[in-house]
């Protein structure tokens, strides 16, 4: 049972959350139970999605192996839908699990979701971090990791949240394994 009720948002940060985002997710309404923190919360996610150097689908590859290691049902079926949206192919999700074995991912991939393991797990190994630098720059190091640990974050505000899956994002496929 979700812990904090869908919060209404005051008609600016309302009207700010639709332009940016059209209608708010659950997410959002229970995170708008603090209007200063939603706002800044929205402006970080923004970035993470707008004003960045890497691929977005290699970003949603990031959130989607974070939110199986997590085990975040709400963030793998928000994300699967925008990772299908650009580009990330069903090959990959069906084998996102097991990548480190799949030919599905190219070595940029593989390096990628090894830093979003490292990230979400809270340790980021010399062995890791010189695997990634062969395929990324300091930037595009820095995005990845950032987008790794904000998406760890909103798994684990999700929990701390229990915030329901909306409706019409129930009947996502392939489904999060269970634990």
């Amino acid at each position: 049972m979700q812990r904090v009720p869908m919060a209404e948002f005051e008609p600016a940060l309302k009207k700010r959350l639709e332009k940016l985002w059209g209608t708010p997710p659950n997410l959002y309404r229970a995170l708008g139970n603090h209007p200063a923190l939603i706002a800044a919360w929205t402006d970080f996610a923004k970035a993470l999605r707008h004003d960045t150097h890497t691929p977005r689908a290699l970003r949603e590859l990031v959130i989607l192996r974070g939110a199986q290691l997590m085990h975040s049902e709400y963030e793998w079926a928000q994300h699967l839908a925008m990772a299908r949206k650009c580009g990330v192919r069903e090959a990959q999700i069906k084998a996102l699990a097991k990548w480190r074995a799949s030919d599905e991912f190219d070595a940029s991939e593989k390096a990628a979701l090894a830093l979003a393991e490292a990230v979400t797990e809270g340790h980021l190994s010399d062995a890791v971090y010189a695997e990634v630098s062969r395929h990324f720059d300091h930037v595009e190091f820095v995005e990845l990791a950032m987008v790794a640990a904000f998406y760890a974050m909103v798994g684990r505000m999700l929990d701390a949240l229990r915030v329901p899956l909306e409706p019409e994002m129930r009947d996502y496929a392939p489904k999060l394994p269970a634990k």
